[in-house]
């Protein structure tokens, strides 16, 4: 029994050359011979990291005469800025809390300083 692994857009940045691969297409499509002349692997293991990234639908691979060219397709990405955004902001309530904190300790620790040079 097998079972498919689903293909999103997390699994698509988990590797290092898979977010390589998708900065090199961001800006400009690349056929699969340049872009595997970026990488120090062999060219089938970039055809299967180009494959998970079309199954994850960061990729688009266009066959234009004999040559096939990849093209990022970039919206997924805004999934993981939200899913990101979520911990940012808590994290963002935290320092702010943390932040007022340390702010309360200096002022009390100034009126104490103060209260002694008065003495």
């Amino acid at each position: 029994m097998s079972i498919e692994a689903r293909r999103d857009v997390f699994q698509a940045i988990s590797d290092p050359t898979r977010r390589q691969i998708i900065n090199l297409i961001a800006h400009k499509r690349m056929n699969l011979n340049a872009l595997a002349e970026n990488f120090e692997i062999s060219r089938p293991a970039i055809s299967q990291h180009i494959k998970i990234l079309t199954e994850c639908g960061m990729v688009v691979v266009k066959q234009e005469g004999r040559e096939r060219f990849c093209e990022a397709k970039l919206d997924g990405l805004s999934e993981v800025s939200s899913w990101v955004d979520q911990y940012k902001q808590f994290w963002n309530e935290k320092l702010d809390s943390l932040g007022s904190y340390l702010d309360k300790i200096q002022a009390n620790n100034q009126l104490s300083n103060d209260q002694s040079n008065e003495k």
